[in-house]
């Protein structure tokens, strides 16, 4: 049997001629900067997170870029985030001129840790004060603990700028009084960004990216920041770039996020029946510790999107060896992340390579992606399950 780690021609299949038709009347109209579909994405996009700006980008990347400039961060700035991340977290910090401040993410959710931060950031008052914003990741789908680390945004006063790259549609628990108020990813910090790289959740037909914010001045600057910093056009009161979002992209965005509940749902509803199979094959916490679901027990949780399963990471024993044994198998996986940011030979920077981040360099050594793409079917998932377990009873 062959699992593929992404297929997405399923998804593809009952959408194609609706694609097809939208992509048509976008060449057709001969408009393919910004323009309608564009602006009707965006809305969309900002009505689903709970905000209310959405701007268009050039990628995730992109967008993570023109937050960041539209902050005014530069040299001599600090930015604090996660070791355990996608390389674009701090390759964008890097190309401002600003510099990466880590802190060890949690046990578990591999997320960053609000304790940690709060140390950092009293460090920082007590000295220089370099820290201009944080960027907690929403890593896998699964949200930061945005609770806590809102509450050090407002202590501290410095803004944050949530990575939901993977995360698009997650929900975070807000307690208070007894109460829960679940909110989603983009709509909890200053602004978020997105990616809809093919393999998200919300994927389109190559990079694609989106900015949310409910900070009207603040979507004004990202949009100046998106063309080059004009306002109005040929009049640049600042240096932009060229991040906008095409629409041929937008308009195949926008149909599929018609769908995107449903593929939430499909997605776990997989996690749900590899948590099954792996207790029924015995395999639970010893040898393969499963994904963590922080929230999947507070109220409300079961009509949420406590967890959207961006990725299905396991951790386990003789990664690298189970990885080898199940490509020979047919079942696809990868490894999210194998290096840790602070050890990226780009940095080359010894102050970096000497810190240690020990909950991040576990999961870069034991962590492993399996397919929990919505499509799968049952019988899929109960061959990657059966394949591990030859792997570790060969033993």
């Amino acid at each position: 049997m062959n699992v593929p780690l992404l297929d997405l021609k399923p998804q593809l299949a009952p959408l194609r001629a609706q694609i097809l038709e939208a992509v048509t009347r976008v060449i057709d109209s001969t408009g393919y900067i910004l323009g309608p579909e564009v602006t009707k994405l965006e809305q969309k996009v900002a009505q689903y997170s709970g905000a209310a700006h959405g701007v268009g980008v050039s990628s995730g990347t992109d967008a993570l870029l023109a937050a960041l400039m539209s902050l005014d961060i530069g040299p001599g700035d600090l930015v604090l985030t996660t070791p355990y991340t996608f390389f674009a977290t701090m390759g964008t910090v890097l190309r401002v001129g600003a510099k990466p401040v880590f802190v060890d993410v949690e046990p578990g959710s591999l997320n960053m840790d609000p304790t940690l931060t709060a140390e950092a950031l009293k460090a920082d008052r007590q000295g220089e004060n370099r820290i201009k914003a944080m960027i907690p990741v929403h890593l896998y789908g699964q949200c930061a603990d945005m609770q806590r680390l809102g509450a050090l945004s407002q202590e501290y006063g410095v803004p944050i700028i949530e990575d939901a790259a993977q995360a698009i549609g997650a929900e975070f628990p807000y307690e208070e009084n007894g109460q829960i108020t679940w909110k989603r990813a983009g709509g909890m910090g200053l602004c978020g960004c997105f990616s809809f790289f093919p393999s998200k959740n919300l994927g389109c037909l190559g990079d694609g990216g989106m900015i949310t914010t409910s900070d009207e001045a603040f979507a004004a600057i990202l949009r100046s920041n998106r063309n080059h910093g004009a306002e109005p056009k040929y009049y640049h009161s600042r240096v932009g770039g060229n991040f906008r979002l095409d629409p041929i992209q937008a308009v195949v965005l926008s149909i599929k996020l018609d769908h995107l509940e449903q593929w939430h749902a499909g997605r776990r509803a997989n996690a749900a029946l590899y948590r099954r199979l792996f207790a029924d094959a015995g395999l639970v916490n010893d040898p393969v510790i499963l994904p963590t679901a922080l929230y999947a027990d507070k109220a409300g949780a079961s009509e949420h999107n406590h967890h959207i399963y961006n990725q299905f990471v396991i951790h386990v024993p003789k990664r690298d060896a189970l990885r080898q044994h199940l490509q020979a198998n047919s079942v696809g996986c990868e490894i999210y992340y194998p290096l840790c940011l602070h050890q990226q030979e780009c940095l080359r920077d010894d102050a970096y390579r000497a810190q240690s981040f020990p909950v991040a360099e576990q999961a870069a050594a034991d962590s492993l992606a399996l397919p929990i793409y919505p499509e799968l079917t049952p019988e899929q998932l109960e061959y990657v399950v059966k394949t591990i377990k030859a792997f570790y009873h060969a033993d």
